[in-house]
């Protein structure tokens, strides 16, 4: 559309009434639990970058902007959402005209708030401009449309990129109103509280509107949104039912192992780079995650089968399938998204001796492993012979692994290995 079809839609006035409306309805929203990485977007604050929110859709990300707008001050800042149908056809050349009536109605602020700018055809242009002229932006978008590796170019590495999953066990337990004990002094019902509660996080996930409102089916809803809005439409995906098929098969195997080869002939598709692709698409969703094998070979880890992760598991309970609960894989999964939160270097690892490891971080040299518990010897022994296995051919550092309980440290070949709670660890990451 051009500068003038948007124009001519509305009056002077009626644009005005809309900003206000925009700005009061912001400003009196729910701001929920204050998120943890609130103080990630209030230590950029005195940076000239633009501050880029990203994240699966209903993970909180207005929510976020609207805490910090809080921080600022409701005369401090504009407020622009892009999702109201009154600026459909909106483009880049009309950032003056709306600067101009922004200023009328709001005097002269520094400070912008954007939500969903990704709906504006050639928004780098008009952001890029004002910060030229010292303008402050934060800005959220559908995770398909502000990638990190799109920002590179559209923005020139004048952005800070702060990326929002859905609660962490911690802020489940804020959300809750549960009281977080001393982890360094838990008595024997505070770790029995502490594990039902992780066992009902491992339920529910941490999506915040699905556990606002449990009535409604807001998971499936989004799992639905993300196929069709973010997938199928962006990348205009033929023949939707391939793709369904795939993630679904995905979502239902949370920690597993998967060959692209296999899923190719599985659903009787012409090309493992067609699989490729879905779970390209998938990843720049964030609906999923992969992890790959830890090798020296470049080749090797490329070809290897990859780990596939969800970004909720409450999620997984609610849209994947499965015959029995697993609740070791869930509980796997959810290691893998709070390293993740800290981390893209994550792998997991296949030791000589033929076992595996569930997660390898080679920036600090760590091998960690996830069991449910350590109460069957068979169990214990299998874990510290995989970890023992895999220290040499690493030169691993430190291991970890997370079950049910604390347990006192213990060396493998000279290497440290601490017992930990999955649960207290949780809390401390």
């Amino acid at each position: 559309m051009s500068e003038m079809i948007w124009k001519s839609r509305w009056t002077n006035e009626q644009i005005r009434a809309m900003l206000l409306e925009q700005m009061d309805a912001f400003w009196q929203r729910d701001t929920g639990i204050l998120r943890e990485k609130l103080a990630d977007v209030a230590n950029a604050a005195d940076l000239p970058h633009a501050v880029i929110i990203s994240g699966m859709r209903r993970v909180g990300k207005s929510t976020l902007l609207a805490q910090m707008a809080h921080r600022l001050g409701k005369d401090a800042f504009y407020y622009l959402n892009f999702e109201d149908e009154r600026l459909i056809g909106f483009q880049a050349q009309d950032a003056n005209d709306l600067y101009q009536v922004l200023v009328e109605v709001f005097g002269e602020r520094k400070i912008f708030i954007v939500d969903e700018i990704q709906n504006v055809a050639g928004w780098e242009r008009f952001v890029r401009r004002f910060m030229d002229l010292g303008h402050k932006f934060y800005i959220t978008g559908s995770n398909a449309s502000l990638l990190s590796r799109d920002l590179g170019t559209r923005l020139t590495g004048r952005y800070v990129p702060v990326e929002l999953f859905p609660f962490s066990f911690r802020e489940f337990l804020h959300f809750r109103q549960a009281v977080i004990p001393d982890l360094t002094h838990l008595t024997t019902p505070e770790k029995a509280c502490l594990q039902n509660a992780l066992n009902e996080y491992l339920h529910l996930g941490g999506i915040p509107d699905a556990l606002k409102y449990p009535e409604l089916s807001i998971t499936r809803t989004l799992y639905d949104d993300v196929l069709y809005r973010d997938i199928a439409t962006r990348y205009q995906v033929t023949g939707v039912q391939p793709l369904r098929e795939v993630a679904y098969a995905l979502v239902s195997n949370p920690a597993g192992m998967v060959n692209y080869n296999k899923l190719k002939e599985q659903y009787r598709l012409g090309s493992v780079n067609t699989i490729r692709a879905y779970v390209e698409y998938l990843e720049n969703s964030w609906l999923l995650f992969t992890s790959r094998l830890y090798d020296y070979s470049l080749k090797r880890q490329q070809i290897a089968p990859k780990k596939i992760y969800c970004i909720d598991t409450g999620l997984v309970n609610s849209v994947g399938f499965n015959f029995s609960p697993n609740n070791g894989k869930l509980l796997e999964n959810l290691v893998f998204l709070a390293l993740r939160r800290r981390t893209r270097e994550i792998y997991y690892y296949a030791t000589p001796g033929g076992y595996e490891i569930d997660f390898y971080l080679p920036e600090n040299r760590m091998l960690i492993q996830v069991a449910q518990n350590l109460s069957n010897p068979t169990t214990r022994d299998r874990e510290l012979r995989a970890l023992e296995d895999a220290a040499g051919a690493v030169n691993a550092q430190r291991m970890l692994i997370l079950s049910d309980d604390n347990e006192d440290d213990l060396q493998l070949n000279g290497v440290p290995v601490q017992v930990r709670s999955t649960a207290a660890w949780l809390l401390e990451q």
